[in-house]
């Protein structure tokens, strides 16, 4: 085991590292710091909802992980982030807010046919055994097309 000492040193400097990566005023460092740690150009590409930006860089301190999970986006220059989330919640109720998804997700499960319920577990947001809802995938693709739609 490690010393409690060393568990709290470690998860206090993990609470100090997450603060500061939530700024606008710091755009990008040096390309070896942006290629090894969450940076705050990063994390602000974690808390977008713009199409291209949807679940992406899932790290804490270090971003190489998504690097190799194929999950690391780059921020790009021009494009304004949008914060928040995809389907917005139109109330200001706090206990919504923290359990929404909780009870969504609950709900699909118990609505589901029997052999699709672990999937909405285990799936990627917004997947459905029917396919009636759209996924991060889904709406990039969407907006891709859009993209090269406008380009043409």
């Amino acid at each position: 085991g490690f010393h409690p000492a060393m568990l709290l040193f470690v998860g206090a400097f993990n609470l100090i590292y997450q603060f500061w990566i939530h700024t606008e005023a710091i755009y990008k460092f040096p390309r070896w710091v942006e290629y090894i740690m969450n940076t705050p150009s990063h994390h602000r590409v974690h808390h977008a909802t713009n199409p291209r930006y949807l679940d992406q860089n899932y790290a804490g301190t270090f971003i190489i992980w998504d690097r190799i999970f194929g999950t690391f986006t780059e921020e790009v220059e021009g494009e304004k982030i949008r914060y928040g989330i995809v389907k917005q919640l139109g109330t200001f109720n706090l206990l919504w807010s923290v359990f929404h998804e909780w009870i969504g997700i609950a709900q699909d499960v118990k609505s589901a046919p029997w052999r699709h319920k672990f999937s909405y577990l285990w799936r990627a947001p917004g997947w459905s055994h029917d396919g009636s809802r759209d996924t991060s995938d889904s709406i990039r693709a969407q907006w891709l097309q859009s993209q090269q739609a406008k380009a043409d």
